[in-house]
């Protein structure tokens, strides 16, 4: 298996927290062609959190697309480790502090409700990157990608 680099490691620790708290979540999520997010979550309630784990301030500075993640989402956060500048996220983010192991919400993202016809599609986007994702895991033989 392959080593993890420091933001897979940080949103391993997110995707541990965000499932205490009764969310599920996809690593790696593309709401839409040329965007790629590294956590999307979504809640007991149908709610979609999008989180971007930022392993350094050269990776925080380097991204410059994030703006437009928050077209699909309810609330938008920053997961970086403790050592992070984070005088360097904007405000009105959330914040998240984390590890490879655990995380912590520490500043609550506003919440910008989704409309109603992109709820639907990013929940279906959702499901069906997640069921692609298991039957690749439980049959890697099996084509998952249409066309």
């Amino acid at each position: 298996m392959p080593s993890l680099q420091p933001g897979q490691l940080l949103a391993r620790g997110v995707v541990r927290h965000l499932a205490s708290l009764g969310m599920v979540c996809i690593e790696e999520f593309t709401p839409e062609r040329g965007k790629r997010v590294d956590v999307m979550a979504m809640g007991p309630k149908g709610e979609i959190w999008v989180v971007e784990c930022k392993s350094s301030r050269a990776d925080f500075m380097a991204d410059g697309k994030w703006q437009g993640y928050l077209e699909w989402c309810d609330r938008y956060f920053w997961a970086v480790d403790e050592a992070f500048p984070t005088d360097l996220l904007p405000e009105g983010t959330g914040l998240i502090i984390g590890d490879a192991y655990d995380a912590e919400v520490l500043r609550m993202a506003p919440e910008e409700k989704l409309a109603a016809a992109r709820r639907k599609a990013v929940t279906r986007r959702f499901a069906t990157h997640a069921a692609r994702r298991l039957m690749a895991a439980r049959d890697p033989g099996v084509q998952t990608e249409v066309g």
